[in-house]
């Protein structure tokens, strides 16, 4: 190709979208025209939308502030160092060693989650011993079991 066939080229391109460009800035001018309320209404609609969601979210936001403070509680050294377990009731009760073990975590105020990962079982297995417990001191929750636990001395 020669030097002016790519001149030629080149402008009758440049013609070509220029054409383009006006036709379409002219159906554009068109359609403006035309749907001018839809458009304003549809402009209207979305701003409005947007500044409800908006408005939602920051009103139903909670409010409140959760916060969680440490309290150390003193438990005295004199009463878990003089402590012996009731052997015998516990071998009337039927409860093993993993047991009292799983007791003691309990009345420390452990999870099934935590109790699981110091024990090297699984939280389904604590579940059971859990629930054994609960059948062996004739209790329907953890502060009960506890609380007879230490009662009939099988806990400090």
């Amino acid at each position: 190709m020669t030097r002016s066939t790519v001149l030629h080229v080149l402008v009758f391109g440049a013609l070509g979208g220029v054409l383009i460009a006006a036709l379409k800035w002219l159906e554009y001018r068109w359609l403006v025209a035309t749907h001018a309320t839809e458009l304003y209404a549809g402009a209207v609609a979305i701003l409005f939308a947007a500044i409800g969601l908006v408005l939602g979210r920051k009103l139903t936001r909670p409010q409140i502030e959760i916060r969680e403070i440490p309290v150390e509680v003193p438990i005295p050294m004199a009463a878990a160092a003089g402590f012996t377990r009731d052997e015998q009731r516990q071998a009337q009760l039927g409860l093993t060693a993993r047991e009292i073990d799983m007791l003691e975590q309990m009345a420390a105020g452990l999870s099934n989650r935590e109790i699981a990962a110091r024990s090297f079982v699984s939280e389904n297995t604590v579940k059971t011993h859990v629930s054994r417990i609960y059948e062996k001191l004739d209790a329907r929750r953890r502060t009960q079991a506890v609380q007879r636990a230490r009662e009939w001395r099988l806990i400090a």
